[in-house]
């Protein structure tokens, strides 16, 4: 440490001449454990200033370390051996005197000054002295409050004679300079700009309807895209922003802050109406910025976008190591400068903890929403921009790391004259403070641009007064909202502007506009646009890859982010091992169950269908693996990383195959390798080698195609309907059930452009070549009376075969049979390449340029017929401003007062307690407690606020109280009314979760209904329910979207209204004990915030009982509540008790125990924060977990819980009266009908996955009727016929996998909000899933009846057609859908059930009888067969078609053979005819005899063990299999989902998942 501390200050105090090197490693490692602030803020960009800069201080410490080094050898070889004990000054003087001695100091250094220095820093403690730190804070501090409009920032002022910090930045510029390497920075000009879009901001939501109406529905499509509406987005709009400023871009949501930073950014694609206007970049004009220099320019989108299976770590290094320059100072490595950077990077966003832990997301426990924000901040800033432009970039941090951000965004503008636009929604004083200059904008019209310290004075002359205690920016944004709080200067009441076109008026025609349009006219013409483009190509040339194209704005080259890409790729799967696992083991038990099942197959004839049979099941296996593989949840983070210029979209798309390849060929290999010796396949090594390699080509060649079509497709749903068509090609025209000569001209031509049909042509070759299959049974005629027979008079009854031949030789069958030829085997290899590699750049193509995400603005949907839907109008859309009075009722977020009662009734019932409350967690073999001893409690009437920094346990707190924990252990108590809590109190709990998470097709009014009336108790009437419903709508101001759909974000609620639904959906249910709030603000703007908060505020005055989180409060929205419960990181409580009027109770504690004292104008949250040591690089010496746990107002809380405890549960507990502790409010019969009610209603709505549905089945039946068209009467007709309704009955994978994707939606909001409140039983979630998809399927199968059956031609009349649909159109409709929903309920997630369902489908249709007789089947596999219930759908669809259908063979069919003499063929055959199938075509003839195997359907039927017979037997046992799905599925849900057992906590499948993951570990290596 004291060498730490002397190197440290070597480096800053020092004199030039006389500074000893630098340690950087050491150096780094004090910043990180003291968080001493100025190398981390220095480095912000590039991290040069620490990375670079230092690394050069590096070199020379290296020089002259083991200068010292050597000489502090000699010195020891000499004698002079310093002791352990000796002071470091000493030893530093003794060293020095020994290397000078020998001359190893250079000239001009003195050892004198490096022991004054050494005595200066050295504490008998090690530490760096208090003056030194003092001195590097001060700095930074000064630093980070430093503006533009300060004027240049002069170093010296903040420097003494030990702390030279601008010879420091003097000498990394000059370096910089010295070796060529450039620091891009530019300004923003932006004239009279407007961003115009389709005026879609109120919609009419599409149902099924539409597609029964389909000709009314063109016809109204037609007229309104012929009346379309242009809308503008933001109009007029003007800026300048030079190089080092910062903007803060102010407005409510709608106002157009967002487009504003997108149409800066170069982000347009999304305004289909353009961007018309003037914006420059130091006079680069937009098109060739975007064109040339487009990895400058960043926007950072407010959604947190990572993939949540990646570690913190990963995702920083990614990004970095996308970004960093060819050419760096005193060319330091690439790996050091990564690890510099993302230490740097997490050290100052306090994300050094996190390293190895997920970044997780809605879904995926990771890190706190705090860190995930900081994480996206992290990566924003390694993206090397030099103009940013952040959306609302400060959502979800906390207050003190929110300030942080704000200040390091202000440092790297200082430092590197980069360039920031800012939106921020809550920002408070102190961040405020840190800007340049601040727009305003109001309904996309701008109506203030201008310093931040001439705002103030700008808007009271207009007429308004800043209320006391309120911060500019909420001061600037209620100006805004005609519906804020608002204070009118005496005089102005009807002058003052209200309305965005009066406020923009007057903009427009005051001084300070003028002003604006001449500062930008001075400035366009002082810039030098051809230096700065100059300065562009120079630092870009330096930057970027030698082997980066020159016209490129990517840093790496385009092979080298296929690299990286594929590395994250790999941790991307090695991070979800769930579903690596889940397909590895599906092939290996998959293959095991068809290896056993065509176990051995006989050499002879008997066995060459099974031969194709196995290897076709082989391809068709992994053909289904594809189909699993489709996910669009990586689009999100493609189109932020294509926008951060990290990669080119299309490397993502190859280096994403690169990446599962090695993963699928675990699987794949041990699936090959058991089939191939199970089944007695030609075991040789070129066979062997053979078919696994073009099974491996055609197993990605297939994958390719699935991805391929999934990039070109905008849904899932989309994706799998062409998927599901697809699979049809792949499966019928593989050569395998019709071959080639059977297929008709207007469909051959599929069998040529899908790879499977060269990969099945190619196994089979190498199967089948050279191979001499022995007749067996086929040997014609045989049997009693045909004993001495010669071989002329015999034929074996098989394609291929020749007359008098008791063999056929495998090449002949293929030939005849297949039309395929050994010779053609390495003409298919080069053609698998070319479907290969086609496959990938066409989807790298598409990748490429198709926009990843739609974009667009906020639209309402309103339910079809909705009255509001003809009157409303969205905030940025209108193009009649003057109309206000509809739009600004319509957005705001003012609670009414004036209805009398409204907030009656609302009053809890109960005190809620918790004492010494622990949570712990299994982590990383060991345990971590997250909540350490917590106590408090919550009584009727109060707002009590959660307040700490990300991390602290807030909302692990809010989870733990509200008993919504899945994993790890929680001790202490946690009581209502004294008494422990009972079976109801998840439903008597409100719990507003931070995200919004609602069915997208439900309406608001249908949302709340639906909570109150399964939330309320059963003997509530329902007419009260409603009305109850009504009340809550006008108390939170939402009569004006009421009957708008929930929607999507982009187009459904705002953020702003789907926190008011998620807050209204709880306050419905009424509940009694208490109401939690998981940072109800967050996302919100600072009129928004005010209003939610004041509804909290008269909740809690009727007597509601309330807990909420909170990030950054100001201090108006701090004083609304009446308690504090303030925790530190690892869940320590800080402080618990009253606030008090202007928070001085809470401030009197803080003051007294040690905290500085807070000023009269500082935010006192803020005040609090700061004091604690919270944010991500602050720390503090005091502990305040310890000075609370020995305060006196401790003690007094501990006494005052153990009081009401004892007190309360003396007392008769009121809530409980009348009321049995039930776990659901209402009865089961109650729940099945609503619940019924709503799934039908998301299903009707959701358009697009019943038209998805539609087109699967329609096309689907037209591909296969017009595939099989006319089956005719041959030998191949009944084969045909077979095969008809064995895809029939393939089709329904693509339709269970669009049934998953749909009802995995519907499963994790259940699991994620509505069962955590015990709205419903879980059984009604499946049961009413099932029931609303049958309408549909028995509809859609119809069609699909009369499209695949009719073109057949086969039989026509009812007694065929009409038991055809009985068994297909219903009896199999409800066998399916049960059980796709089965699999998907027993799944982890939907990837896995994807998987789950190729196995399933595998092993049924392997044992149904048409791939495998049942003949041929080993003995103990026989019981499959008469388990798959596949085989009985197979049997009666067959049997109806088959029976009593005459045979009359084609002469490819017929086998010729000569009787003996004297006989004719009749009278030769007619013993065997009498005992065996099959017919004479000519029984007069005396030679040439014509030999059909079969003469009658019926004959064939036996061939897979059917017959007519068992028609009506089979269809009892499709009810039986029916009715076990729905046992099966209620059974397994509860198993794996309520239950929560998992088979990965199996001791030999985590075994497995270990050996995996070296694997992997191998391979990433």
């Amino acid at each position: 440490m004291t060498k730490v501390a002397n190197v440290f200050c070597g480096c800053f105090c020092a004199p030039r001449r006389e500074r000893i090197p630098v340690d950087i490693r050491n150096l780094r490692e004090e910043v990180i454990t003291k968080h001493i602030k100025l190398p981390s803020y220095i480095t912000l960009k590039y991290t040069h200033f620490l990375t670079q800069t230092f690394q050069k201080l590096q070199l020379n410490e290296r020089i002259l370390m083991d200068r010292m080094d050597s000489s502090i050898q000699s010195a020891s070889t000499s004698g002079k051996i310093v002791p352990e004990s000796t002071p470091p000054e000493e030893a530093v003087s003794d060293a020095c005197s020994t290397a000078s001695s020998v001359g190893e100091i250079a000239v001009g250094t003195t050892t004198e000054p490096l022991k004054n220095r050494a005595k200066l820093n050295y504490a008998s403690s090690g530490e760096l002295t208090a003056d030194m730190v003092s001195r590097v804070e001060s700095f930074a501090d000064a630093l980070s409050h430093h503006t533009t409009r300060s004027g240049s920032f002069d170093m010296k002022n903040v420097s003494d004679d030990g702390f030279d910090a601008q010879e420091i930045f003097e000498r990394f510029v000059r370096d910089a300079d010295e070796q060529g390497i450039h620091i891009r920075k530019a300004g923003v000009t932006m004239e009279d700009v407007t961003a115009e879009g389709v005026d879609a901001s109120a919609l009419e939501g599409a149902t099924f309807g539409n597609v029964l109406c389909l000709p009314y529905t063109i016809y109204k499509g037609i007229r309104a895209r012929r009346n379309r509406k242009w809308r503008k987005i933001i109009q007029n709009s003007y800026a300048l922003a030079k190089p080092g400023e910062m903007i803060l871009v102010l407005g409510r949501p709608g106002a157009g802050c967002s487009s504003f930073l997108k149409v800066i950014a170069g982000e347009i694609d999304q305004f289909p109406g353009g961007v018309k206007g003037e914006i420059t970049y130091d006079g680069i004009p937009q098109k060739e910025m975007m064109k040339h220099y487009k990895s400058d320019v960043i926007y950072n989108g407010e959604l947190d976008v990572h993939f949540p299976h990646l570690t913190v770590q990963q995702t920083l290094d990614f990004a970095l190591a996308c970004k960093t320059p060819a050419k760096r100072v005193n060319n330091i490595s690439r790996d050091e400068y990564i690890k510099s950077s993302r230490e740097l990077y997490a050290t100052i966003f306090g994300l050094r903890h996190t390293y190895n832990t997920k970044v997780g997301n809605d879904f995926v426990r990771g890190v706190s929403g705090g860190e995930r924000k900081r994480v996206s901040i992290a990566e924003a800033l390694a993206a090397n921009g030099s103009i940013y432009c952040w959306d609302n970039a400060t959502r979800g941090l906390d207050a003190s790391t929110a300030l942080e951000y704000a200040k390091a965004i202000r440092i790297m503008t200082n430092l590197l004259g980069s360039t920031a636009f800012v939106t921020i929604y809550q920002a408070s004083e102190n961040i405020y403070e840190t800007f340049d200059k601040v727009t305003v904008l109001a309904k996309g019209r701008q109506i203030y641009f201008g310093k931040i310290e001439d705002a103030k004075a700008y808007f009271e002359n207009m007429g308004y007064i800043c209320p006391p205690r309120q911060v500019m920016a909420e001061f600037l944004t209620a100006i805004t909202d005609p519906n804020g709080y608002h204070k009118i200067k005496s005089g102005f009441e009807n002058k003052v502007p209200v309305t965005p076109v009066e406020l923009e008026e007057y903009w427009h025609n005051s001084p300070e506009f003028a002003k604006l349009k001449e500062d930008i006219t001075t400035y366009k013409t002082n810039v030098d646009t051809e230096n700065t483009r100059e300065m562009y190509k120079k630092s870009m040339k330096e930057e970027k890859s030698k082997h980066s194209s020159k016209k490129s704005f990517y840093t790496v080259s385009f092979w080298e982010q296929v690299r990286l890409c594929t590395i994250r790729g790999t941790q991307r799967i090695y991070g979800n091992k769930t579903y690596t696992v889940i397909n590895i083991c599906s092939a290996i038990i998959q293959a095991f169950i068809t290896g056993s099942l065509f176990y051995n197959i006989p050499s002879d004839t008997n066995g060459a269908f099974s031969r194709g049979g196995v290897l076709y099941f082989t391809l068709l296996y992994y053909s289904l693996m594809g189909l699993a593989n489709m996910s669009f949840d990586h689009r999100p983070i493609l189109q932020k990383h294509k926008g951060y210029s990290l990669y080119h979209p299309g490397a993502e798309a190859i280096a994403s195959a690169l990446a599962a390849f090695p993963f699928r060929m675990i699987g794949l290999t041990c699936f090959f390798i058991i089939i191939f010796f199970l089944t007695n396949l030609h075991r040789a090594p070129g066979p062997f080698f053979m078919m696994y390699l073009f099974l491996t080509m055609c197993s990605e060649a297939i994958n390719g195609l699935f991805e391929m079509i999934a990039a070109g497709c905008d849904t899932l749903a989309q994706a799998n309907s062409i998927a599901g068509i697809l699979m049809l090609c792949i499966s019928l025209y593989s050569s395998y059930m019709i071959q080639l000569p059977s297929m008709h001209p207007w469909f051959k031509w599929i069998s040529y452009i899908i790879p499977i049909r060269y990969a099945f042509e190619s196994m089979l070759n190498a199967e089948f070549h050279g191979r001499h299959m022995d007749c067996g049974g086929t040997l014609v005629p045989t049997g009693p009376g045909y004993e001495n027979v010669s071989s002329e008079n015999r034929v074996c009854a098989f394609v291929g075969s020749e007359p008098g031949q008791s063999w056929v030789l495998g090449d002949d069958y293929l030939k005849k049979q297949f039309t395929y030829e050994y010779k053609h085997q390495w003409r298919n290899f080069g053609i698998m390449w070319c479907f290969l590699i086609g496959y990938m750049f066409i989807k790298a193509f598409i990748t490429e340029h198709k926009r990843p995400v739609k974009g667009g603005g906020d639209a309402l949907l309103f339910k079809k017929g909705s009255i509001r839907y003809n009157d409303v109008n969205d905030l940025e859309s209108s193009d009649n401003s003057n109309d206000t009075e509809i739009k600004d009722k319509f957005t705001s977020t003012t609670i009414s007062t004036d209805e009398e009662g409204a907030f009656e009734e609302l009053e809890s019932k109960g005190v809620f307690l918790w004492k010494e409350v622990c949570y712990t967690i299994p982590y990383e073999r060991g345990k971590r407690m997250l909540l350490d001893h917590v106590s408090g409690y919550c009584v009727p009437g109060t707002l009590t606020a959660l307040m700490g920094e990300s991390g602290a346990g807030k909302t692990t707190l809010l989870n733990t109280l509200a008993k919504r924990n899945e994993i790890g252990v929680v001790t202490g108590d946690m009581l209502v009314n004294g008494r422990p809590v009972d079976a109801s109190f998840e439903r008597r709990t409100g719990y507003v979760q931070q995200q919004d998470i609602h069915i997208a097709e439900l309406t608001v009014r249908e949302s709340l209904q639906f909570s109150a009336r399964m939330r309320r108790s059963e003997h509530v009437s329902d007419e009260e329910k409603l009305a109850y419903v009504e009340k809550i709508i006008r108390v939170l101001e939402m009569e004006e979207f009421a009957d708008a759909l929930v929607g999507a974000i982009g187009c459904g609620l705002n953020v702003e209204q789907r926190k008011k639904l998620s807050i209204g959906v709880e306050l419905v249910a009424k509940p009694d004990l208490l109401l939690f709030l998981d940072e109800p603000t967050s996302g919100l703007d600072s009129q928004s915030s005010w209003a939610i908060v004041q509804l909290l505020r008269k909740l809690a005055q009727a007597g509601q009982s309330i807990l909420c989180t909170i990030h950054q409060p100001s201090a108006t929205l701090f004083e609304q509540f009446d308690r504090l419960l303030l925790l530190k990181k690892g869940g320590q409580t800080v402080y618990f008790g009253d606030i008090g009027e202007n928070s001085e109770i809470l401030l009197k504690y803080f003051e007294k125990s040690g905290a500085r004292k807070c000023d009269r104008k500082e935010n006192p949250a803020e005040y609090i924060l700061e004091a604690i040591g919270a944010g991500a690089t602050a720390s503090v010496k005091e502990d305040w977990h310890q000075i609370w746990l020995d305060s006196a107002e401790h003690h007094a809380a501990e006494e005052k819980v153990s009081q009401m405890i004892s007190e309360l549960s003396q007392k008769r507990d009121e809530s409980d009266i009348g009321d049995k502790a039930t776990k659901y409010a209402t009865s089961y019969r109650y729940q099945f009908g609503f619940v019924l009610r709503r799934t039908g209603i998301t299903f009707w709505r959701n358009l697009n996955y019943i038209m998805s549905k539609m087109m699967l089945m329609t096309v689907a039946g037209l591909f296969i009727g017009f595939t099989f068209f006319g089956v005719g009467s041959s030998f191949t007709g009944l084969q045909n016929a077979m095969f008809t309704a064995f895809i029939s009955i393939i089709v329904s994978a693509p339709a269970m996998n669009q049934m998953q994707a749909r009802a995995i939606a519907a499963r994790d909001l259940y699991e994620v909000r509505e069962s955590k409140s015990n709205m419903f039983h879980w059984s009604l979630l499946l049961i009413t899933q099932y029931l609303n998809e049958l309408p549909y399927h028995l509809f859609f199968s119809t069609i699909f009846f009369v499209s695949s059956y009719f073109p057949l031609r086969i039989f026509f009349e009812a007694s065929r057609s009409g038991v055809y649909f009985l068994n297909y159109c219903i009896m199999f409709q409800l066998y399916y859908v049960g059980l796709g929903l089965l699999i998907l309920y027993m799944s982890p997630n939907l990837p896995s059930a994807n998987v789950l369902l190729g196995l399933a489908m595998s092993f049924l249709i392997a044992f149904c009888g048409v791939t495998q007789p049942a003949s041929l089947m080993p003995g103990f596999w026989t019981f499959m067969w008469k388990t798959s219930p596949y085989t009985y759908f197979v049997q009666n669809l067959v049997g109806i078609m088959l029976h009593e259908k005459p045979v009359i063979c084609t002469k490819k069919e017929l086998n010729f053979f000569d009787p003996p003499a004297g006989q004719t063929c009749g009278q030769y055959m007619a013993p065997f005819l009498s005992r065996a199938t099959g017919y004479i075509a000519d029984p007069d003839a005396t030679s040439n005899c014509a030999y059909c195997l079969y003469s009658v359907g019926d004959e064939y039927l036996t061939r897979i063990s059917a017959s007519y017979s068992y028609l009506w037997r089979n269809f009892g046992i499709y009810w039986a299999y029916i009715i076990f799905n729905l046992f099966a599925m209620v059974t397994l849900y509860y198993i794996f989902h309520v239950k929560k057992l998992s088979i990965f906590k199996l001791k030999p499948v985590k075994r497995l998942i270990r050996k995996i993951g070296g694997t992997a570990q191998e391979t990433m290596s």
